[in-house]
Formats: structure tokens, sequence, C-alpha cells
């Protein structure tokens, strides 16, 4: 039985193939596009899923999408009527196309879908709720056969949050917060206020609070929310404008913290530090205490968790150490993308019945390497066509000569196997570099991905040499827990260096591995498992052999504001505009030193995030 899921027209629009419960491929729009999170219609990610399982639309037995935008019409509705007639210029200005393009979805999902498939039977068409489809995308990919399962984002159509269980092939939704309650409209009303994009830059927000002092924690629970035992909220409405503005906050809310909201071209102060590190307390203590009373509520000690809050990885590692939680599972491609994931098994699973499959331990995303792939003579074909200089080795050459780059300093871009779903690079459309070096963050920051300096970046680690490093025996494959660097890793701070505030903390090592060791001697950890990335695997073991670390710093290839790259040629061209060393695509080798055609400088080639 095959399902095709489908996310689009609002952000992260992606298109996700089913057969037989088993994930076959996933992608997302703006890998293809190359614009970031493209919310239109998933055309190009649609033909590659279908491509790949090696069969046409027409072949396809269900199609669903993620959500049902006529519940999404009345909440926005309901809610103006509530307000009016503050926010009719908010109204007048978003009816049109809500009426234009998301109360007709159905037709304009159809005419798509017939102009691939002309015959395309409309009753092949479902539409499956929001947060049972990040739900179903946490649950059914999972290690376990039963688990809790939390939902947190901004918001779907009515919810914001679900809790829900799940026991083999069934899943279902215990209780739900509605809008306009939300976790995610919280944090994403300091990523608005700190100067950062809603939807975009919430991670930023969490790369920011280590550097700061969460002494506004106690104003936003004073004034903007109402945190029971339980995790369950309310927010004070008096301080926000999302329900009705054009704006997530409001003037209220600029007083009570005393200054206007960040333009993006102004300077980061200590304030915005402060405010970044408070909302990121408040929103870990929600998260904690939610874990617990899911545990406590159903007597399971499995946890799954998808939905946009659910990529807080600093809330996640809090979680396996500090809550009851036997086991952790968050779902990699947690946010919209995801929805199309689990749309697809939702019906297979839960409609249909389908049974699941035993991973033999492993979960069911393979991991998470479910996009394109290209064959080693495709690799050649399309660089020599784009001018490259290279040279093309056996697997075993390829892998010795990454790893003396890299530990002799060189940052590499390594273009391997099938691409990633969801917003992390794994190692296979990775830029790699030496996490022991002092420089490595500044450089690959400033010189490779042209972003904030304060940006953090991740440890790739053997998986059986996680526990020496880091204050965590399990996996992590996804990057999506945090934990400290082990003591004995660590470097004690002198008593200048421990006086330092804010962003001048940045450049002081702080361990054996700086690279990765953020100001609060945290790390977000990927384990990367010979079963799943073999390639990667060996070029760990290969660097260790060398250096005897068998760490990476490992960040997506791209620079800033751009998707990650999807293609050989998408990888030579950031090649190209950036200050990389060397680029490993397969089995070929290419030189910056080497190379003969100029590529477009990357600074100012992609839309800010």
């Amino acid at each position: 039985m095959r399902v095709l899921g489908i996310s689009a027209f609002y952000h992260d629009s992606a298109a996700v193939l089913v057969d037989g419960g088993r994930i076959v491929a996933a992608a997302q729009e703006e890998r293809f596009t190359r614009l970031r999170h493209d919310p239109a219609f998933p055309h190009q990610a649609l033909a590659y899923v279908t491509q790949a399982a090696g069969v046409p639309l027409a072949s396809i037995d269900w199609v669903v999408f993620y959500d049902k935008p006529f519940l999404k019409f009345e909440r926005l509705l309901e809610t103006y009527l509530a307000y009016a007639p503050r926010g009719f210029a908010s109204f007048r200005a978003a009816m049109p196309l809500w009426i234009k393009e998301k109360l007709f979805l159905k037709r304009m999902l159809l005419d798509e879908l017939r102009a691939i498939d002309p015959g395309f039977d409309r009753e092949k068409l479902l539409f499956s709720e929001h947060h049972l489809s990040h739900a179903a995308s946490a649950f059914y990919p999972s290690p376990f056969g039963e688990a809790a399962v939390l939902t947190l984002d901004g918001v779907g159509e009515w919810a914001t949050g679900s809790l829900a269980v799940g026991r083999g092939t069934d899943l279902q939704i215990l209780r739900e917060m509605h809008f306009p309650h939300s976790l995610g409209l919280l944090y994403s009303a300091f990523t608005y206020y700190t100067g950062f994009k809603v939807n975009s830059g919430e991670y930023k927000v969490m790369g920011l609070a280590p550097y700061g002092e969460p002494r506004f924690a106690s104003l936003i629970h004073e004034h903007l929310i109402d945190v029971k035992e339980d995790g369950s909220f309310r927010l004070n409405l008096d301080y926000f404008d999302y329900c009705t503005g054009l704006r997530m906050t409001n003037d209220r809310f600029h007083a009570l913290f005393g200054a206007k909201p960040r333009d993006p071209s102004e300077r980061l102060e200590q304030i915005h530090m402060d405010l970044a590190a408070s909302v990121q307390q408040v929103t870990e203590d929600i998260m904690l205490r939610l874990a617990t009373s899911a545990v406590r509520e159903t007597g399971i000690g499995n946890l799954c968790l998808a939905g946009g809050v659910a990529l807080n990885c600093v809330a996640n590692g809090r979680i396996v150490r500090e809550t009851p939680v036997r086991s952790l599972w968050v779902q990699p491609a947690a946010g919209d993308a995801g929805g199309a994931l689990g749309a697809a098994l939702a019906v297979s699973h839960l409609a249909l019945e389908v049974p699941r499959h035993d991973g033999g331990g492993l979960d069911g995303m393979q991991g998470a390497y479910l996009g394109p792939e290209f064959p080693q003579a495709e690799i050649e074909t399309m660089l020599n066509a784009a001018g490259a200089q290279f040279t093309t080795h056996d697997e075993d050459a390829m892998i010795r000569h990454a790893a003396e780059a890299l530990a002799s300093g060189k940052a590499i871009g390594w273009f391997q196997g099938r691409m990633e779903f969801g917003p992390r690079a794994l190692g296979a459309r990775s830029i790699l570099g030496d996490a022991r070096s002092p420089q490595m963050q500044k450089i690959l920051n400033l010189k490779v991905k042209f972003r904030e300096s304060f940006r953090p970046f991740a440890p790739a680690v053997l998986r059986e040499d996680v526990a020496d490093w880091f204050e965590l025996d399990g996996d992590s494959p996804y990057m999506l827990l945090v934990a400290g660097v082990r003591p004995g890793r660590r470097r004690e701070m002198s008593p200048g260096e421990s006086a330092l505030f804010g962003i001048d903390r940045l450049n002081v090592p702080r361990s054996e591995i700086p690279a990765v060791t953020h100001v609060d001697y945290s790390a977000r950890i990927q384990t990367v498992h010979d079963q799943t990335n073999p390639r990667f695997h060996r070029l760990l073991t290969e660097f260790k052999r060398l250096t005897g670390v068998g760490m990476l710093v490992n960040t997506s290839f791209n620079v800033r504001g751009e998707p990650i790259v999807c293609t050989p040629l998408d990888a030579f061209r950031c090649f190209l505009g950036t200050d990389l060393d060397l680029l490993v695509a397969g089995c070929c080798v290419a030189d910056k030193a080497a190379q003969t055609v100029k590529g477009q400088r990357y600074e100012s080639a992609f839309a800010l995030d």
C-alpha cells in the first residue's frame, strides 16, 4: 500500500512516500528550488520521491495532506471576530489570500495532482489533522512499541500542543492545548523581539542563550505566562499582537522589557542575550514539566517528541537527565516538513492498519538519509560539466585523503550518499572541520558560513566513543540532544576568563575540543553509527587513527540563508563561493587551489535567514 504525504503552503513544503509502512523517500522542496523554507507545492520533491520508489503518481494508492485547511480558516475567522474591530487591517490583508488559496486548497491540490496525472481520482486525496501528523511522525518511526507522544509548535489548525499515546499501530490523542496559548508562539515572540526571523531564527535564540543571564525569567512568569505544575499554561494576550496584528509583540511587551524590538541590522547587546537566556529557561521549565506529566499520566516511560519546539535540543537533553522519561526519541524532521511524513504514516498504520516493521533496535528513519543520491559516474559528469578540477580515488584513498586534510586544519565540503531529510546535516551534505582547533568555529562562521560569530557547531562523534567525551552514554543520531563535555576533557578558566560576560566569552577555549564546546561546556551531539552511515563512520575512524580523536565539527553544507546543498553542482558552487579548502564528493576530491573557474562569492548570494 503506497501512501504519498504532502506538506505545503505555509513553510517547509515536502513530499514523502511510504510503501507498506516503510519510508521509501522524503525531501523538502527548498533543496530543489534553492529557496529556503519554500512553501510552494512540492513539485520537485514529489517527482523525486515517486522516481525513487520507481512508480508514477497513478500507482499511488492514497495522497494525504498534513493538515485540514478549513479548520485553519475557521480559527482565523473566529479569532478576528473575537477581537473585532481591532486587527481589521490585518484581517483585510489576510482574508483575500485565505479565501483564494487556503479555503479552496483541496481544489488547488487536485489541480496540481491532475497536472501530473490527468486521471487522478479525487477520492484518493485525504487530509490529516496537523498535530496528529506530528504525533504520527514521532511515534511510528520510533523504536518503541508503546510511547507517550508530545507535540509542541506554533499552531496547527487550533491545537498548539498535544499529548498522545501510541501502541503498536494505534495512536490516540488524549488532550490538546489550543490557540492562542502556544509555547512555540511565545518563543517566536522573543525571536522577533531580539531581531531574528520568525519560523527561521528560533534556533539562533537558543544558540545565543548561553551568553546571557536569565534575569527576565521571573518577569516572563509574572506577566506573560501562567504555568501550572503539569506544564499546561496560559499566555497573557495583553502583551502580544499575533492574534490580530502584523507583529508578534506590542508596545506593552516592549515597555515591560524596556526596549524596542531589535532591528536585524543592529548590533546584539547584552539585553538580547539575557532575553534569549530567559525565554530559553522558561521553555525548558515547561518542557520538563510536560514530559514529567506525560510519563505520570500515561504510565509509559518512553517519550516521543515532534513539532517545531522539539528541535530545542537543550531542553531535550534536560528531559533525558532530569525527568522520569526512560527513553526519548525525537523526530529529526520535527517541523512542518515532517508533517508530510506523519500524515503518510498515519494513513498507513492508523487508517489502513499496515503493520509496523521491527527495526532490530534501530528506528525507522534510516538515519534520516532519505533524499536523492548520485552515483559516482553522475558526480564526475556534473563536476566535469561545471569545469571542476578534481582527482578520483578508490574509497580507501578518498577517506585517507579527507582525514589527512582535516587533521591538517582544512575545512572540507563532504557530499556523500542520500541527502538528509530535516533541518540537520548528518554527514551526507556536511561541512567538516577539526574539533580540536581553537580557530575552527570562527573560521567556519565568518569565512565559510558567513553568519553570526556566536553560532555554535556540533560534534559528530563515533557512537562507540561518545561516553569518553560527553556526559551522555546513548544514541543521539539526529543532533537533537545537548549534553556536557566530560569534566576531565574540560579546560579550567583563568580568573580573568571567568569574569568575562556575553559575547566576550566566545573565543575562550574550554576543552580539548574547543570548536564544539559551547560557553556553558555543553555540546549538541551527533552520534555516528556504522549501520546508517558507514562511509562517514569510516572517515571518523581514520581521523581517530591519525589524531586519537574520533570526532569532527559537523555543520550543514550551505551558507547563511541558503538551503542545504542537494546536487553535486550545488556543492561545487558553494565550494567555489566560500573559503572551503577541499570538496569531497563521492570519491572525487577537488582542491580549491587547483580550480581554474571562479565562482560567485556567497556572502550576498542569499537572503538572510
